[in-house]
C-alpha cells in the first residue's frame, strides 16, 4: 500500500476480474467501493473482503447516467473524494458478424463497454481535479488492439476505450491526474451472458485458440493495482497487453 487508505471505486466488481480487483485492493488496506449492476453480488464481495467499514457495495448500472451519477453522489458524500477509478465493468458480444448483429445487441454492448466508462470518469474527475490527484485504470480488451479477438460490437468498444483512455491521460496530465488501461487476454470469468453465434466463432476460432488457456482473474488485478500504485507514477496513457504473449504472436 502507497500511504494512507485511498478511496478505491470498482465497477463491476461483482463478480470475475472486477471481484478479483477488489480484492486486490482491499488487501492492500484501501476503501473499496464494490459497485455492480447485481446488488447481492455486490454485497457477496463485500463480506468476501471482510473490510468492515472499509468495503461497501453500490448499485450501479454503468450504462445508465442517472444510475452512474447517484452512485458517484453516494461515495462522494460518504468519503468526500475518490483516488482510484477502476472502470471494469463489461459484457460481450454474440460474435455475430456485422451484417447479422442486432441493433439492440450492438447499443448494449457499446453502452456498457464505452459509455459507462465514459459515464463513471465524467461523474468522478471533478473530485480528482479538485484534489489535483487521482487514477483511473481502465478494463479494455485484447479485442482493443486488433480485430480478430472478439465480437465486432465488443472490438469497437474496447477500440473505443484505448482511445478514451489516450485522450483522458493527455487532457488530465496537468491536473495531476493518470489514465491507463490493461488489456488482459483469455480470462476465467463469466463475461458470456448469452449464447454466441456459431459463424462468428468459427471465423474467430483460430485466433482464439491462439490465446491459450484462460487465466484466473487475480493475474489481471496484479496489473490494475500496480497501475495504480506510486510505483507507476511516471506511467500515464499506457495501454497494457495482459495477455500472456498473444498479442505478440
Amino acid at each position: 500500500m502507497d500511504g494512507p487508505a485511498r478511496i478505491v471505486v470498482v465497477t463491476g466488481a461483482g463478480s470475475g476480474i472486477g471481484r478479483a480487483i477488489a480484492k486486490r485492493f482491499a488487501k492492500g488496506g484501501d476503501v473499496v467501493v464494490v459497485a455492480d449492476l447485481d446488488l447481492d453480488a455486490a454485497n457477496a464481495t463485500a463480506r468476501e473482503l471482510d473490510g468492515g467499514p472499509r468495503t461497501v457495495a453500490a448499485l450501479v448500472d454503468v450504462s445508465d447516467e442517472a444510475s452512474v451519477a447517484a452512485m458517484a453522489d453516494v461515495v462522494l458524500t460518504a468519503y468526500g473524494r475518490v483516488d482510484v477509478l477502476v472502470n471494469n465493468a463489461g459484457v460481450c458480444d454474440d460474435f455475430s458478424l456485422p451484417h447479422a448483429m442486432s441493433t439492440p445487441t450492438w447499443q448494449h454492448t457499446l453502452a456498457v463497454n464505452l459509455t459507462g466508462p465514459f459515464l463513471a470518469s465524467r461523474a468522478l474527475l471533478p473530485s480528482m481535479i479538485a484534489h489535483r490527484s487521482g487514477v483511473l485504470v481502465n478494463v479494455a480488451s485484447e479485442s482493443g488492439l486488433r480485430g480478430n479477438a472478439g465480437g465486432p460490437a465488443y472490438t469497437a468498444a474496447k477500440h473505443g476505450l484505448v482511445g478514451l483512455t489516450k485522450s483522458t491521460a493527455f487532457l488530465y496530465a496537468q491536473d495531476g491526474i493518470r489514465c491507463n488501461a490493461v488489456c488482459p487476454g483469455a480470462v476465467r470469468t463469466n463475461i458470456m451472458s448469452r449464447p454466441p453465434d456459431p459463424e462468428g466463432v468459427a471465423r474467430l476460432e483460430p485466433s482464439l485458440r491462439a490465446a491459450g488457456t484462460p487465466v484466473e482473474p487475480d493475474r489481471i488485478a496484479s496489473v490494475v493495482h500496480f497501475l495504480a500504485s506510486d510505483a507507476a507514477a511516471n506511467v500515464n496513457g499506457v495501454i497494457l497487453p495482459a495477455d500472456g504473449g498473444w498479442s505478440a504472436g
